[in-house]
This record gives C-alpha cells, sequence and structure tokens, in this order.
C-alpha cells in the first residue's frame, strides 16, 4: 500500500532541497567572484604603485598589468554567463611565457634551448587557441536560459 502523503511530502522535500541548494551554490560563486575580482583589482593596484614609485614601467610591468586584465576579464565573463572562456587562461599563460621570456633574454643576454622551449611553449599555446576557435565556431555549445538541477 502506497501512501500518497509521504510520497508528496517527500517531493516537497526534495524541491526545498534542490531550490536550496541552488541558492547556497549560487551564492557561493557570486561571494567567491567578487573576491577573486577584488583580489586581482588589489594585486593590480599595489603593482601599479610598484610602478610609479620606481618612476618608470618595465615591459615586465606593462605585461604583468596585461595578467591582471586577463584575469578580470575572465572573472567578468564568469560573472555574467557562468562560463569558463578558456582561452583568456590560455592568453594568461602566453603572457606569463612572454614575461618570463623577455626577463630570461634581459638577464643572460645569451641564446639557449631554454629560450626555444619557452617560444615553443608560447607557439603551442597559441595553436590550442586556434584549435579552440575553430572547434567553437563549428561546434558550439548549447546554451540554456535555465539553469541545470
Amino acid at each position: 500500500m502506497k501512501l500518497k502523503w509521504a510520497d508528496n511530502l517527500r517531493s516537497h522535500v526534495d524541491d526545498l532541497a534542490h531550490g536550496l541548494g541552488n541558492v547556497l551554490v549560487d551564492a557561493f560563486h557570486h561571494l567567491a567572484l567578487f573576491a577573486i575580482g577584488a583580489a586581482t583589482v588589489w594585486s593590480a593596484v599595489v603593482a601599479f604603485l610598484g610602478m610609479t614609485a620606481k618612476g618608470h614601467a618595465s615591459i615586465d610591468d606593462i605585461l604583468l598589468l596585461f595578467i591582471y586584465l586577463e584575469l578580470g576579464a575572465m572573472v567578468g565573463i564568469y560573472f555574467k554567463t557562468t562560463h569558463m572562456p578558456m582561452r583568456f587562461l590560455i592568453y594568461v599563460a602566453m603572457t606569463a611565457l612572454t614575461r618570463l621570456l623577455i626577463s630570461d633574454v634581459q638577464l643572460h643576454h645569451r641564446p639557449d634551448m631554454g629560450i626555444v622551449l619557452v617560444a615553443g611553449a608560447i607557439l603551442l599555446l597559441a595553436f590550442a587557441t586556434l584549435v579552440i576557435r575553430y572547434a567553437s565556431s563549428k561546434f558550439p555549445s548549447a546554451h540554456s536560459d535555465e539553469r541545470v538541477p
């Protein structure tokens, strides 16, 4: 014998739990995004103040600001779309490797295999960006206005 009131109660409890879970997950996402965004802005401001205290900005400093810009753009895009833009992570990696390459060349002033490896890594990341852009244009993901329960 099935108890209809027990099934209805279970269904209501499940709905309540799913709703509460979605609210808590959304609240965590928003809180984490604001914290990451604030930390990015704070770090960028500290880096900029360090440049002004120095009286000039090196290419390393400028590339560091580009890294902060890309991180801020990632946070903004994720906040608006709830999708992580993988291309921006690759851009950050390319900028960081470029910064490393420039620092290494300025410091050592000699060609070696490390420069070739870093340049190869940048080329590989550029190719990965090309593949991702091609794949996303050929095979777009289905976007839904509804959140997954």
